[in-house]
Order: C-alpha cells, then sequence, then structure tokens
C-alpha cells in the first residue's frame, strides 16, 4: 500500500511539474512573432479582447492560453490604451509588460510658428494614421505646437484639440495683457500677433515688431506689412517671387498699404510668444524696420534713419548679386 502511494505521489509531483513547466514556458518562452509589429490596444479593450486581438496578429499562439496566463502570473498589470512596439518572439510576459507600461508609441503633428491654415489643412489631410475629412480651418485658430496623435483618430479630433489650444492660450495670455496693448479685443491680438509672426524669424525682436506697429496704430499711420499683400494671394503660402507694384496698390481687405489698420483677420497662425509680445510691446518710438542681412532688422525712429538703413541693405542685396 505504501508503495502504491508512493507511486501515486510521485505521479502527481510529476505531473504538477510538467504542468508548472508548462505552465512557465507558455509565459516565459518565445512567442511566434518572426518581426516586430506595432500592436493597437483600443480604448476600452478589457483583457480578453487584447489576447484575441493578439492571436489574430499572430503575437500569441493561443489567446485562451494569454488570457489564463495573464490572470494567473501577470497580477497587478493593467494594459493601457494605446500603440505599442511588440518586438520579435515576444513572449506572453514580455507582452503583457509592454502593454501595461510606459512604453506606448508616440507620434506627432507639429504646426510650426507661422504655418498658415491652408498648410496645417493640408498636413492633416497627408496624415495617414489619422481619418475622416475636416473643412479648412479659421486662420489664427490654431495654436502652433507639437501634438500627440493616435492611429485611427479622427483629424476633427486633432484639430480640434489645436483649437482649443489656442482659446485656452489666448484667453490666459489677454488676462494677463498690459496696459500698452494696442489689442482691444482678443481677436484684433490675434491679427497683429500673425502680422508680427510673419515679419520677422527673430524670436527677440517681437516685442520691437510689436512695439513698431502699435506706434503706428496709435498715431494713425499705415501699417505697411508685406506679409499682409500676400496673404490675399497664396493664402499663407510663400510667393515665391517679388512683390509687383500692382500688387503693393491692390486695394482688398488685407493689404495695409492700401488702408489704415488692422487686416479684417489673421494672416497665419501666430505662437504664443508672438501673442505675448502684441500683449506687451516694447516701449519704443521706432515707426521703420528694414532688413539688415543677419536674419533681423535695423530699426528707426525716423524716416531719414530709415532711408538709410534702406541704402545699406541695398548694398549688402548688390554685393549679394541680387540686385
Amino acid at each position: 500500500m505504501k508503495k502504491i502511494l508512493l507511486i501515486v505521489l510521485g505521479v502527481v509531483v510529476l505531473g504538477l511539474g510538467g504542468l508548472t513547466a508548462s505552465l512557465f514556458q507558455g509565459w516565459y518562452g518565445a512567442g511566434p512573432l518572426p518581426a516586430e509589429r506595432v500592436f493597437t490596444v483600443p480604448d476600452g479593450a478589457n483583457i480578453r479582447i487584447v489576447a484575441a486581438k493578439l492571436q489574430e496578429s499572430g503575437a500569441v499562439y493561443s489567446a485562451r492560453a494569454f488570457h489564463f496566463h495573464a490572470r494567473l502570473l501577470g497580477r497587478g498589470h493593467e494594459i493601457k490604451a494605446g500603440e505599442f512596439l511588440l518586438p520579435a518572439a515576444a513572449s506572453e510576459s514580455e507582452i503583457l509588460e509592454i502593454i501595461s507600461g510606459d512604453k506606448a508609441l508616440r507620434r506627432f503633428v507639429t504646426v510650426p510658428e507661422g504655418m498658415p491654415a491652408i498648410m496645417v489643412h493640408e498636413r492633416l489631410m497627408a496624415q495617414p494614421y489619422l481619418t475622416g475629412e475636416i473643412q479648412m480651418p479659421a486662420e489664427g485658430s490654431i495654436l502652433p505646437d507639437s501634438y500627440d496623435i493616435k492611429a485611427g483618430e479622427t483629424r476633427a479630433a486633432v484639430l480640434a484639440r489645436m483649437q482649443g489650444a489656442m482659446t485656452r492660450t489666448l484667453a490666459e495670455l489677454w488676462d494677463k495683457r498690459g496696459p500698452d496693448t494696442v489689442a482691444r479685443t482678443p481677436e484684433e491680438a490675434v491679427i497683429l500677433a500673425s502680422i508680427v509672426e510673419k515679419e520677422t524669424g527673430k524670436p527677440s525682436e517681437r516685442p520691437m515688431v510689436a512695439g513698431l506697429y502699435s506706434n503706428r496704430i496709435r498715431q494713425g499711420i499705415m501699417l505697411q506689412a508685406d506679409p499682409t499683400i500676400i496673404y490675399p494671394i497664396t493664402k499663407g503660402k510663400p510667393l515665391g517671387r517679388r512683390i509687383l507694384k500692382s500688387e503693393i496698390a491692390a486695394r482688398n481687405d488685407y493689404n495695409t498699404y492700401a488702408m489704415q489698420g488692422l487686416p479684417k483677420g489673421p494672416i497665419t497662425n501666430p505662437s504664443r510668444a508672438s501673442i505675448e509680445a502684441v500683449l506687451h510691446p516694447a516701449k519704443t518710438d521706432v515707426l521703420y524696420m528694414v532688413a539688415d542681412g543677419t536674419g533681423g532688422h535695423a530699426f528707426a525712429t525716423t524716416l531719414e534713419q530709415h532711408n538709410a538703413n534702406v541704402e545699406k541693405w541695398f548694398v549688402i542685396r548688390r554685393s549679394k548679386g541680387e540686385i
């Protein structure tokens, strides 16, 4: 009888050992993925749904086994929605570690400072990971920044985040505006900031450019900002040539060479820094500026000073063979 009991006990031990070995082999052993692959965990998916998707994608041998192993051996791991990169031959243990960790793939759509609405629209429509159609967004309604996107997300949802960021930022900055701003409304702040954005690529110059245009508005002098000539022609895209005399004289709602005050709307999507510059312009008497050949501008308070700066700019352009 003792021998029989020992034999039975041995069989049980061997069986349990084999079962344990099989269990751990299934959990820690190499999986079937032949190469790394992006795997998406949908929003709201539970472990059973994820197990089925893993089997469908060829990442695990059995959805039922993965589900069982994860419930038994993967306690404390909470799966997260997102896109994850699974390595070749990833074990079930590795997969659960990845999809419950902070290794989700991050994709971005970037709107550079000063990108007009027409180009933002083109960029979103060209993004292969997004879905759905969008109308042309209103100029000046988008805050330039980098935005996280998820594969399969709608373009409308991404655009709404971009516009929401501008709405919040503008409200925050408007509440902190200085007493010297000429903007009477947040909308005017965006319009003037869009001109500042287009007029200088040098961040340190923004307050000075804002101060210059603020002075012109106070004194009833035309802004005469070249980018406002170009906007009705290209909707903010580069002109690719010199501005024609007929275009300088053209009368429309944007050309500040033919009208006093601000154009009827923004000419691009201005950055936070340009909006801040308009709401806190430099205290200055300057009324004129011209390129100085270094990427910045030479500023002047009188027309005589300005003409001298213009002549210096012509000398620089002649030396480069541009005129």
